[in-house]
């Protein structure tokens, strides 16, 4: 039976990578996929993992309905064997729905990838709608590590290296990004808590005031 699968996990843990492995298997097997994204780290249009790998994809706007392209599509004698939805997060949750119908009523597989909570540690309302709709979610078993070595469980939005906890929900960054950039790091739950991020930690340690003193 087709399912409706939602991949997640943090920012880093190989997410649009297993995307476009699972485009490549199905492809060398003869199989044609139909591949949605929505601001993607690439550029529009585009499906990419920090591996460098890269393909087109069809972007995602505000108000699409992806149920009725995949009709449109399918009624012109083009074929479509399965949906991969990545930067799942960022679609709306009628967009969500409209996946699952395309699973029930067109009977294609969907793969939906995409980070389940925001920099605030508040879900994605995509991602919500794919954790009360999905047959399957599938945490990715990739850990992304914290930059203190433990499993990272939370995406923080950074400014110069300093975590900020306000702002839009969607600001599209990378976690490659320069430092005066609007960037993203990941982070265990109590790192993040703390607001401690790597440059944050690395200044801290630096400071005289956490020095040993000297006894002369």
């Amino acid at each position: 039976m087709p399912e409706l699968v939602f991949f997640s996990g943090t920012m880093d843990c190989g997410k649009s990578t297993l995307a476009l492995q699972i485009e490549h298997n199905r492809s060398a097997r003869g199989l044609v996929g139909m591949i949605f994204t929505r601001n993607d780290r690439a550029g529009e249009g585009k499906l990419s993992s920090r591996l460098g790998l890269v393909t087109d994809a069809v972007e995602v706007g505000d108000g699409a309905d992806l149920y009725a392209y995949l009709v449109d599509h399918l009624s012109q004698g083009r074929r479509a064997d399965y949906v991969i939805a990545d930067e799942a997060q960022f679609l709306a949750p009628e967009q969500i729905d409209q996946l699952a119908r395309v699973v029930d009523d067109l009977e294609l597989d969907v793969y939906a990838f995409g980070i389940t909570t925001d920099f605030r540690s508040r879900l994605f309302p995509g991602s919500q709608r794919l954790v009360e709709l999905a047959d399957r979610v599938e945490v990715l078993q990739v850990e992304a590590l914290c930059w203190c070595g433990a499993r990272a469980t939370h995406n923080a939005r950074t400014v110069g290296g300093v975590m900020v906890v306000e702002g839009a929900q969607v600001v599209v960054g990378d976690v490659t990004g320069s430092a005066d950039e609007i960037g993203y790091e990941v982070l265990c739950r109590r790192h993040h808590r703390r607001r401690m991020t790597a440059a944050t930690a690395h200044a801290a340690a630096l400071s005289p005031d956490v020095l040993p003193v000297s006894s002369g």
